[in-house]
């Protein structure tokens, strides 16, 4: 019997916050958002606090789910993801390739067709205009599709 070593495997450093993880998109979505950040209680939750306000200011449509057992906005289909690992805040965004990131923002994920995704480690800053212009392209690009 192998002894454990107190470290935790990549795929259960993943912090679910919640055991509720069924889809939500009403308040219980935004309450189940606000009680993780305050369950993180430090950069980590502050971090994903100011992701989440940035969203909002660059798109004050989008709606907050709660799907998986993380936060997630959408507007006319998913836009992004919120996750809370121990070394990083990573947001995805699920159409990501096809989004154009003259700023270089995306950092992770890179090799994928569909998803890029934004690694925001401790202490760092985030570049709000480009952000905010990522978010805004995301939802441009949901709605050209929900047109057709």
């Amino acid at each position: 019997m192998r002894k454990a070593s107190g470290k935790k495997s990549p795929a259960r450093e993943k912090r679910a916050i919640t055991k509720k993880s069924a889809s939500r998109s009403d308040a219980s979505a935004s309450r189940m958002i606000d009680e993780s950040i305050e369950e993180l209680g430090d950069w980590r939750g502050k971090m994903l606090s100011k992701i989440r306000a940035l969203i909002k200011q660059a798109d004050p449509g989008v709606v907050e789910e709660w799907k998986w057992g993380i936060p997630v906005w959408s507007h006319d289909g998913l836009i992004c993801t919120g996750e809370s690992y121990n070394t990083v805040v990573k947001t995805t965004f699920a159409k990501g390739a096809a989004l154009d990131d003259p700023s270089g923002l995306f950092n992770s994920s890179l090799g994928g067709n569909t998803r890029r995704a934004i690694d925001f480690r401790e202490g760092e800053k985030i570049d709000e205009k480009a952000f905010k212009a990522l978010i805004r392209s995301a939802v441009a690009l949901n709605t050209a599709r929900a047109r057709r």
